[in-house]
């Protein structure tokens, strides 16, 4: 099943600068083959359920193995059965509505 999510990973205990872990993580979603986005609040992941999911297991390995003690993550998701979906189809329908297209 795919799955587009929404994450945003917050390292606890390891200071005000949190790029250095973001970086940690996208190089990780990227080595796993997945679509995604970078915003100012998170990630967004296009791609297969299993393997988004096993890259954010990942990401935590990798956060913890740099020194956080703790880790807290925001996870919002949404999947379809009636057909796929990539996140450029969702914005552009948003975006032709904005248009009147």
């Amino acid at each position: 099943m795919n799955v587009i999510l929404d994450l945003c990973i917050v390292p606890i205990g390891v200071g005000v600068s949190l790029s250095p872990y973001v970086a940690a993580c996208e190089k990780v979603l990227k080595e796993g083959g997945l679509r995604t986005v970078l915003h100012a609040n998170g990630t967004n992941i296009e791609g297969e359920w299993d393997l988004v999911f096993d890259a954010v297991k990942q990401c935590h390995e990798v956060v913890h193995q740099m020194g956080a003690p703790r880790i807290s993550t925001y996870i919002h998701l949404g999947t379809r059965t009636d057909r796929t979906q990539t996140m450029d189809e969702k914005i552009r329908s948003v975006e032709s509505k904005l248009t009147g297209r």
